[in-house]
C-alpha cells in the first residue's frame, strides 16, 4: 500500500507534477491546492490577491483524473472565486482532493471544514476557509481496514505561530479521523499544516496517538528551491501505529511543486 501526500501548487509545475503521478501511482493521494474551473476549457488562468500574482492550472483535477484513470476521484472545494484570463473573470473553485485506486472498496467517506465554512462569492479574507476530507478503504492484500484524513492547514498571514484557530482545526481535524474510522483501524493523518514541527498542533495530533514520521525520521523539511522564504515545514504525516511502516520518504527529486510529495508505505 502507497500513500501520498502532496500540495500540488494549483498545477504550476504540471508538466513535471502529471508524469510524476502517473509515475509512481499511489494506492491514494492526498492532494491539496486542488483548482476545478468547470466553467472553462482553459488550460491556464491567473489568480489574483493584491501583489500576489500566480499561474493557476485552471482545470488541475480534471488533469489528475486522467494522470490516474484507474482512481476514485473526490474533489472537496474550500471556496468558489474568480480567476483571470487577462481581464475576464472565470469563476472557479479551489479545495483539496482525494484519489483512491479503484481496487480499493471505499467503506467510508467524511467531508467537513477545520476552519470557516464554505465560501460561495469569493474566496474570502485571510485565514481562509478550509476543508479536509477523509476515506475508509480495505486493503485485501493486508486484510485490514485502513483509514487516510488529510488537510490543508489554514494560511496566517502572520505567520505559522500557534493560535486558537489553528488548535481548533486540529481538534476537528481528529475529530473526523475518529468520525470515518472504527477504534482498531490502522489511522493515517496527513496534509500541508502550514505550522512548524514544535506546533501545538503536533502536539494535540500527538496527545490522540499519532506518530509524526517527517521529523521523527530526521528530513529537514518539506519545502524545497521553488520556496524561497524561511521555514522549511509545512506537510506532515502521522500513523497511530508506526510498526506497520514499512517506508516513509520526503521527495526532495524530482521537484513537482514548492512542496515536496510525502510517501508512506505499509
Amino acid at each position: 500500500m502507497k500513500i501520498m501526500c502532496l500540495n500540488g501548487w494549483g498545477g504550476k509545475l504540471h508538466e513535471e507534477l502529471l508524469p510524476y503521478i502517473a509515475t509512481t501511482a499511489p494506492d491514494i493521494l492526498c492532494l491539496q491546492e486542488v483548482v476545478h474551473s468547470p466553467e472553462t476549457e482553459k488550460d491556464w488562468l491567473t489568480y489574483r490577491d493584491g501583489d500576489h500574482v500566480l499561474p493557476q492550472r485552471a482545470n488541475f483535477f480534471r488533469d489528475v483524473c486522467r494522470a490516474l484513470p484507474d482512481h476514485v476521484a473526490v474533489f472537496c472545494p474550500a471556496a468558489q472565486g474568480v480567476l483571470w484570463d487577462e481581464e475576464k473573470s472565470i469563476a472557479s473553485q479551489w479545495g483539496l482532493a482525494t484519489f483512491v485506486h479503484r481496487s480499493l472498496p471505499i467503506v467510508g467517506q467524511v467531508q467537513a471544514f477545520v476552519h470557516k465554512d464554505f465560501s460561495p462569492v469569493g474566496y474570502g479574507d485571510h485565514p481562509r476557509s478550509r476543508s479536509a476530507h477523509g476515506v475508509r478503504v480495505f486493503d485485501y492484500i493486508a486484510n485490514r481496514p485502513l483509514s487516510v484524513t488529510h488537510m490543508h492547514g489554514l494560511r496566517d498571514l502572520n505567520g505559522k505561530m500557534d493560535t486558537p484557530e489553528r488548535s481548533a482545526q486540529a481538534q476537528k481535524l481528529i475529530d473526523l479521523s475518529r468520525q470515518v474510522s472504527e477504534p482498531d483501524d490502522l489511522t493515517v493523518i496527513c496534509g500541508d499544516f502550514n505550522v512548524e514541527p514544535d506546533s501545538q498542533t503536533l502536539k494535540i495530533l500527538s496527545e490522540a496517538g499519532m506518530s509524526e514520521l517527517v521529523t521523527a525520521r530526521g528530513f529537514k523539511g518539506t519545502r524545497n528551491s521553488y520556496y524561497k522564504k524561511p521555514g522549511r515545514y509545512a506537510d506532515y504525516m502521522l500513523i497511530n501505529r508506526e510498526a506497520a511502516v514499512t517506508g516513509f520518504d520526503v521527495v526532495y527529486d524530482p521537484e513537482v511543486s514548492d512542496h515536496c510529495p510525502l510517501i508512506l508505505e505499509l
